[in-house]
Protein backbone atom coordinates (compact mmCIF):
# COMPACT_ATOMS: atom_id res chain seq x y z
CA UNK A 1 0.00 0.00 0.00
CA UNK A 2 1.31 3.13 -0.95
CA UNK A 3 0.51 5.42 2.16
CA UNK A 4 3.02 8.67 1.16
CA UNK A 5 1.29 11.54 -0.25
CA UNK A 6 1.99 15.04 -1.57
CA UNK A 7 0.87 18.50 0.18
CA UNK A 8 1.98 21.69 0.90
CA UNK A 9 4.32 22.38 3.87
CA UNK A 10 2.15 25.96 4.86
CA UNK A 11 -0.12 28.48 3.63
CA UNK A 12 0.77 30.32 0.22
CA UNK A 13 -1.01 32.93 -1.50
CA UNK A 14 -0.83 34.32 -5.25
CA UNK A 15 -3.19 37.25 -7.12
CA UNK A 16 -3.86 38.06 -10.89
CA UNK A 17 -5.48 40.77 -12.35
CA UNK A 18 -7.07 40.31 -15.69
CA UNK A 19 -8.97 43.52 -17.18
CA UNK A 20 -9.26 45.08 -14.02
CA UNK A 21 -10.97 41.93 -11.62
CA UNK A 22 -8.46 40.59 -9.14
CA UNK A 23 -8.01 37.04 -8.61
CA UNK A 24 -6.42 36.50 -4.93
CA UNK A 25 -5.81 32.81 -4.04
CA UNK A 26 -5.41 30.87 -1.16
CA UNK A 27 -3.85 27.99 -0.52
CA UNK A 28 -3.90 25.79 2.94
CA UNK A 29 -2.49 22.02 3.82
CA UNK A 30 -5.78 20.76 5.39
CA UNK A 31 -7.03 17.67 6.95
CA UNK A 32 -10.42 17.18 6.99
CA UNK A 33 -14.20 18.98 5.75
CA UNK A 34 -14.54 20.61 9.26
CA UNK A 35 -11.20 22.55 8.74
CA UNK A 36 -12.05 23.44 5.14
CA UNK A 37 -15.36 25.02 6.22
CA UNK A 38 -13.63 27.23 8.99
CA UNK A 39 -11.07 28.07 6.46
CA UNK A 40 -14.05 29.15 4.33
CA UNK A 41 -16.15 31.05 6.81
CA UNK A 42 -12.84 33.09 7.76
CA UNK A 43 -12.25 34.06 4.48
CA UNK A 44 -15.82 35.17 3.82
CA UNK A 45 -15.22 37.38 6.51
CA UNK A 46 -12.05 38.81 6.18
CA UNK A 47 -12.63 39.45 1.95
CA UNK A 48 -16.82 40.18 3.06
CA UNK A 49 -16.95 42.36 -0.23
CA UNK A 50 -15.59 40.31 -2.43
CA UNK A 51 -17.43 39.13 -5.26
CA UNK A 52 -16.84 35.56 -5.79
CA UNK A 53 -15.31 32.47 -3.29
CA UNK A 54 -14.35 29.68 -5.68
CA UNK A 55 -12.69 27.04 -4.22
CA UNK A 56 -11.67 23.48 -4.82
CA UNK A 57 -10.44 20.53 -2.29
CA UNK A 58 -8.72 17.26 -1.89
CA UNK A 59 -8.51 15.01 0.82
CA UNK A 60 -7.19 11.21 1.43
CA UNK A 61 -6.33 9.29 -1.03
CA UNK A 62 -7.11 9.02 -4.32
CA UNK A 63 -10.34 10.72 -5.37
CA UNK A 64 -12.36 9.77 -2.33
CA UNK A 65 -12.90 13.13 -1.10
CA UNK A 66 -12.64 16.30 -2.84
CA UNK A 67 -15.30 19.05 -3.63
CA UNK A 68 -15.37 22.14 -6.24
CA UNK A 69 -17.30 25.20 -5.47
CA UNK A 70 -18.28 28.03 -8.57
CA UNK A 71 -19.81 30.15 -6.44
CA UNK A 72 -22.06 31.90 -8.67
CA UNK A 73 -19.66 32.18 -11.78
CA UNK A 74 -20.42 29.98 -14.27
CA UNK A 75 -20.23 26.13 -14.45
CA UNK A 76 -17.14 24.91 -14.51
CA UNK A 77 -15.36 27.92 -14.80
CA UNK A 78 -13.67 28.26 -11.76
CA UNK A 79 -13.73 25.34 -9.17
CA UNK A 80 -12.77 22.96 -11.79
CA UNK A 81 -9.48 24.70 -12.96
CA UNK A 82 -8.91 25.28 -9.29
CA UNK A 83 -8.92 21.26 -9.05
CA UNK A 84 -7.00 20.87 -11.71
CA UNK A 85 -4.11 22.73 -10.50
CA UNK A 86 -4.22 20.94 -7.25
CA UNK A 87 -4.57 17.18 -10.12
CA UNK A 88 -1.75 18.44 -12.09
CA UNK A 89 0.47 19.01 -9.27
CA UNK A 90 -0.38 15.77 -7.71
CA UNK A 91 -1.45 17.06 -4.37
CA UNK A 92 -3.85 16.12 -1.42
CA UNK A 93 -5.29 17.33 1.80
CA UNK A 94 -5.21 20.88 -0.11
CA UNK A 95 -7.83 23.41 0.07
CA UNK A 96 -7.50 26.47 -2.59
CA UNK A 97 -10.00 29.14 -2.19
CA UNK A 98 -9.59 32.05 -4.79
CA UNK A 99 -11.42 35.18 -4.01
CA UNK A 100 -12.70 37.52 -7.41
CA UNK A 101 -12.91 41.24 -6.73
CA UNK A 102 -15.06 41.80 -10.19
CA UNK A 103 -13.83 44.74 -12.40
CA UNK A 104 -16.40 45.92 -14.19
CA UNK A 105 -15.46 43.51 -17.49
CA UNK A 106 -16.87 39.94 -18.55
CA UNK A 107 -14.11 37.79 -18.95
CA UNK A 108 -16.32 35.37 -20.71
CA UNK A 109 -16.10 31.55 -20.06
CA UNK A 110 -12.45 30.90 -21.22
CA UNK A 111 -10.97 34.19 -19.78
CA UNK A 112 -12.49 33.13 -16.16
CA UNK A 113 -11.30 29.59 -16.56
CA UNK A 114 -7.60 31.29 -17.29
CA UNK A 115 -7.79 33.37 -14.31
CA UNK A 116 -8.91 30.71 -11.97
CA UNK A 117 -6.47 28.48 -13.42
CA UNK A 118 -3.46 31.12 -13.41
CA UNK A 119 -4.07 32.31 -9.98
CA UNK A 120 -4.65 28.54 -8.50
CA UNK A 121 -1.00 28.09 -10.18
CA UNK A 122 0.57 31.13 -8.52
CA UNK A 123 -0.43 29.96 -4.91
CA UNK A 124 1.15 26.43 -5.56
CA UNK A 125 4.27 27.98 -7.43
CA UNK A 126 4.58 30.23 -3.87
CA UNK A 127 3.97 26.87 -1.80
CA UNK A 128 6.78 24.37 -0.56
CA UNK A 129 5.50 21.08 -1.97
CA UNK A 130 6.42 18.37 0.87
CA UNK A 131 5.93 14.40 1.17
CA UNK A 132 3.89 13.15 4.31
CA UNK A 133 2.72 9.62 4.87
CA UNK A 134 -1.03 8.73 5.82
CA UNK A 135 -1.09 7.42 9.25
CA UNK A 136 -3.50 5.64 11.43
CA UNK A 137 -3.93 5.78 14.85
CA UNK A 138 -4.30 2.21 17.64
CA UNK A 139 -5.18 2.25 20.70
CA UNK A 140 -3.58 -0.10 23.29
CA UNK A 141 -4.99 -1.53 26.75
CA UNK A 142 -2.39 -4.02 28.35
CA UNK A 143 -1.87 -5.25 32.12
CA UNK A 144 1.36 -3.27 33.52
CA UNK A 145 3.43 -6.51 33.29
CA UNK A 146 3.41 -6.30 29.93
CA UNK A 147 4.70 -3.34 29.53
CA UNK A 148 7.94 -4.15 28.46
CA UNK A 149 6.96 -5.91 25.47
CA UNK A 150 4.21 -3.63 24.27
CA UNK A 151 6.69 -0.77 24.20
CA UNK A 152 9.86 -2.83 22.20
CA UNK A 153 7.13 -3.55 19.40
CA UNK A 154 6.02 0.49 19.46
CA UNK A 155 9.52 1.17 19.60
CA UNK A 156 10.52 -1.17 16.28
CA UNK A 157 7.39 -0.12 14.28
CA UNK A 158 8.25 3.59 14.57
CA UNK A 159 5.23 4.33 16.20
CA UNK A 160 4.59 7.44 17.48
CA UNK A 161 3.20 7.52 21.41
CA UNK A 162 0.40 10.25 21.72
CA UNK A 163 -1.46 9.61 24.39
CA UNK A 164 -0.87 7.55 27.44
CA UNK A 165 -2.52 6.28 31.07
CA UNK A 166 -0.92 4.00 33.63
CA UNK A 167 -3.13 2.27 36.12
CA UNK A 168 -4.75 -0.56 37.12
CA UNK A 169 -4.69 -1.02 33.29
CA UNK A 170 -2.16 0.74 30.72
CA UNK A 171 -3.60 2.51 27.86
CA UNK A 172 -2.28 4.14 25.20
CA UNK A 173 -2.71 5.77 21.68
CA UNK A 174 -0.36 5.87 19.11
CA UNK A 175 0.07 6.75 15.46
CA UNK A 176 1.71 4.82 12.87
CA UNK A 177 2.07 5.05 8.98
CA UNK A 178 -1.05 3.52 7.15
CA UNK A 179 1.10 0.83 5.79
CA UNK A 180 2.36 -0.13 8.76
CA UNK A 181 -0.49 -0.02 10.69
CA UNK A 182 -1.55 -3.79 10.04
CA UNK A 183 1.59 -5.50 11.17
CA UNK A 184 1.67 -3.48 14.30
CA UNK A 185 -2.11 -4.65 15.46
CA UNK A 186 -0.89 -8.33 14.48
CA UNK A 187 2.28 -8.30 16.76
CA UNK A 188 0.33 -6.51 19.75
CA UNK A 189 -2.16 -9.04 19.70
CA UNK A 190 0.22 -11.54 19.84
CA UNK A 191 0.98 -10.24 23.31
CA UNK A 192 -0.67 -12.30 26.01
CA UNK A 193 -3.46 -9.91 27.45
CA UNK A 194 -2.95 -7.25 25.26
CA UNK A 195 -5.66 -5.67 23.51
CA UNK A 196 -4.90 -3.47 20.01
CA UNK A 197 -7.57 -2.35 17.81
CA UNK A 198 -7.78 0.72 15.49
CA UNK A 199 -8.77 3.99 16.73
CA UNK A 200 -11.70 5.51 14.80
CA UNK A 201 -11.72 8.94 16.84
Amino acid sequence: MNDTYKTIHAPAGGLVKEKGSRFIAKAYPVESVEEVKEILASLRKEYHDARHHCYAYRLGPGDAVYRVNDDGEPANSAGKPILGQIQSHGLTNILIVVIRYFGGILLGMGGLINAYRSAAKESLDHAGIIEKTFNCRISVVFPYPAMNDVMRVIRDSKAEILRQEFAAACNLCVQVRSGASDGLLSQLNRIDLVEAQLDTL
